[in-house]
């Protein structure tokens, strides 16, 4: 990416650029030289221009990182902390890397990989094959001028559909995301957003830049996600924003009241629940739901509090320079209030998947980014997502729309929440499947509320119960798991 520190460090060097939870802060100027000593030790390594790992969690290295990275013009892999040391060693194959950063709590995980790069860590190494990045004599380096369309960062796709490919984008990308997000959430000289997300999720990843380039503060955990030191954190620092998923900002809301310094929480990663929306409400948190994907370097359409209140369920309009289209299977426009595919055009769509022409073919037409999802838009323009064009379940000659059955679900008052899969079935092709989070275990009941809501090839079949939803790190609801459950329960 475009060095934006560089350029923030000599517009207002002592502003406060990054507060960690355990009560440190550095101004940009004190940032700036923190990254300085990095990129040197990092060109010592030969990194320069290569493509650069990191396997952290979102925390104070983490963000000198970021800059670090880019002041040396590398790309930046964020990879999955959770995933397998076996997946991340295919990501990393795949991904060319020349180096792979890691920590104390994920370096044996790293020289569990075997990969023939240099692994160093932003902690004291306690391994051998492990080098201390604080320990390496810096090098000399010329900072790195980067153009708007050349590639700057690298991150997984969920992979809930098939094998995660990876998402190239361009510095332009995360500089055209981070001013549409600005127009949308608006900031203020003394705003502060907490980033309790992780680097390898694009909700976890934008604020550590967009924060350098409004000139305003991020906030980063010491820890990973807990509700109640999440509100601690909220309250104590004065935050003024937060990106979070449906799950954790439940768990906040469950755990006790929001302070009132907060602006805007920017919520996605998943669909959020209509109950949800109304607890927000009710308890009066400035909750902005979002639409977005790796793809397009975060959001595509973001939801206002007073449109998320009186239009629950929509996720609001585009962006602003962000073209969405709704199409039907030929490619055509459909009419307003119909469903189609959403495809997306604009300055924060992203190039290409890396090492993968065919995938990248199939996801472009002339019309833009074809991302799968299905939608419609009302007549203020304000989008719906309705679910996965591949997700559709056919059952008896049916079409039955997974986000329908799931919503009817979260309605009853004892479900919190539900995932709906089709599951193979001998006689009618698919039947639907549901599984269910909440204070109910009979399945008769389930079923006896959804038929006073949905037609009777809606119903689900296949009825399991869980005390949580599967899911990813970005907070997706992991399909494939979930249909591996309710094939256990047969039907």
């Amino acid at each position: 990416m475009i060095d934006v520190l560089a350029r923030r460090v000599r517009a207002s060097p002592d502003a406060t650029a990054l507060i960690a939870t355990d009560g440190r802060e550095w101004s940009y100027r004190e940032l700036d030289e923190r990254v300085k000593r990095t990129a040197g030790r990092l060109a010592a390594l030969g990194v320069a221009g290569e493509h650069l790992g990191c396997l952290l969690e979102t925390r104070p290295a983490t963000v000198v990182l970021v800059h670090a990275a880019a002041r040396l013009g590398c790309v930046l892999v964020p990879l999955n902390t959770r995933l397998t040391p076996e997946t991340l060693a295919e990501q990393i194959e795949r991904a060319d890397l020349a180096a792979l950063v890691c920590g104390s709590d994920t370096a044996a995980t790293a020289v569990e990989l075997s990969a023939e790069i240099p692994i160093v860590s932003v902690d004291a190494a306690e391994r051998v094959d492990v080098r201390d990045l604080d320990k390496i004599s810096p090098a000399a380096f010329t900072p790195a001028e980067r153009d708007a369309d050349e590639p700057a960062l690298m991150l997984a796709t969920s992979g809930t559909t098939g094998e995660p490919k990876l998402v190239v984008l361009m510095t332009e990308n995360l500089r055209a995301s981070a001013v549409a997000s600005a127009f949308r959430l608006g900031v203020a000289p003394d705003d502060r957003w907490l980033d309790p997300l992780a680097p390898y999720h694009m909700g976890g990843f934008a604020p550590i830049v967009r924060s350098a380039l409004y000139g305003t503060a991020v906030v980063v955990p010491e820890a990973g996600f807990d509700a109640g030191a999440t509100l601690d954190a909220l309250d104590s620092y004065d935050c003024t924003g937060v990106s979070l998923v449906p799950t954790m900002l439940r768990r906040l809301l469950d755990a006790g009241p929001l302070p009132d310094s907060l602006r805007f929480v920017l919520l996605g990663g998943a669909p959020a629940s209509e109950g949800l929306i109304e607890r927000c409400e009710e308890r009066g948190v400035p909750v902005h739901p979002t639409y977005g994907m790796t793809e397009t370097a975060s959001q595509v359409a973001t939801a206002t509090p007073e449109e998320a209140f009186a239009h629950a369920g929509t996720v609001g309009r585009p962006l602003f320079d962000t073209d969405l289209q709704i199409l039907d299977g030929d490619g055509e426009s459909v009419a307003t209030g119909e469903a189609g595919e959403i495809v997306v055009s604009g300055p924060t769509v992203f190039s290409r998947y890396y090492g993968d022409p065919d995938a990248t073919a199939r996801a472009f037409s002339e019309r833009g980014f074809h991302t799968g999802d299905v939608g419609h838009r009302d007549a203020g323009g304000r989008l719906w997502v309705t679910g996965r064009r591949d997700e559709l379940i056919s059952t008896g000659g049916e079409l039955v729309a997974p986000t329908e059955v799931a919503d009817a679900l979260r309605s009853h008052p004892a479900i919190h929440g539900a995932s709906v899969v089709g599951l193979p079935d001998p006689e009618w092709g698919e039947r639907v499947g549901a599984l269910v989070v909440g204070d109910v275990s009979d399945t008769e009941t389930v079923r006896i509320h959804c038929r006073e809501r949905l037609a009777g090839f809606k119903v689900p079949r296949t009825i399991g119960f869980a005390d949580e939803l599967p899911r990813t790190a970005s907070g997706t609801v992991e399909r494939e798991a979930v249909r591996e459950r309710l094939l256990e329960i047969g039907e």
